[in-house]
Formats: structure tokens, sequence, C-alpha cells
């Protein structure tokens, strides 16, 4: 019984550990966002975009824009990969802690987005 106690205290801690580094540090992505010039394509409060094509990411949940990142990663390879040339090749090269940083920074941000209806 105290193994069994003590192994769901471990696993308990370790998801805590985990979350907390999931959640991003806003400063740091507001650094990577113009580190890697989001702004050139997303509008300077990206919520403007240059082309009508090109998507309003200020305001959007956190998770999204990471699970975004991450699937531009991956490319055409991976599963529920995305393949815009530009994105992809600014995504690859994210850090897992640069994508956590800047969807908590992009979620952060005003938006004119409808979020709830």
């Amino acid at each position: 019984m105290k193994k069994f106690v003590t192994s769901v205290l471990f696993l308990l801690s370790a998801t805590a550990s985990v979350s907390a580094l999931a959640s991003g540090n806003i400063a740091a992505g507001e650094a990577a966002v113009k580190k890697y010039a989001c702004a050139s394509c997303h509008g300077a409060n990206l919520q403007s975009p240059i082309q009508p094509t090109y998507p309003k990411i200020a305001g959007q949940h956190q998770d999204y824009v990471a699970h975004a990142l991450i699937a531009y990663q991956r490319g055409a390879a991976g599963p529920n990969g995305r393949t815009n040339p530009i994105m992809g090749g600014i995504a690859k090269a994210l850090t897992h802690q640069d994508v956590q940083d800047i969807a908590a920074y992009v979620h952060s941000l005003p938006t004119s987005l409808v979020l709830e209806k």
C-alpha cells in the first residue's frame, strides 16, 4: 500500500511539473514573436494580416496555437501536419519551449475574434 501511495504522489507531482512547463512564458513569447518576425505576415498587432488569407492570431486559444505550430513542424510527413512553406520553415526552427511561449503570448493579446456566442 505504501508503494502505491508513493507512486500516486509521484505521478501527481510529475503531472503538475509538466503542466507548469506547458503553460509558457508570455514575455519570452513576445520576444520570440519579434525574433521570428511574425508581424511581417500577421500584422503589427497580430490581428491585421497583410493578406486576407493570412489568419488573425491575436487572442487565439493557447492550445490551438501550440497545436498549429507543432503541425507546421511536422509538415506533410506527420499526422495532422500542415504544409504552408513559410510557416513550416519558421516553425521548424522553434523549440518546444518557443512553441509554448509563443502560444501563451498570442493568447494573451487583445482580439477582435469572436470566442463565444
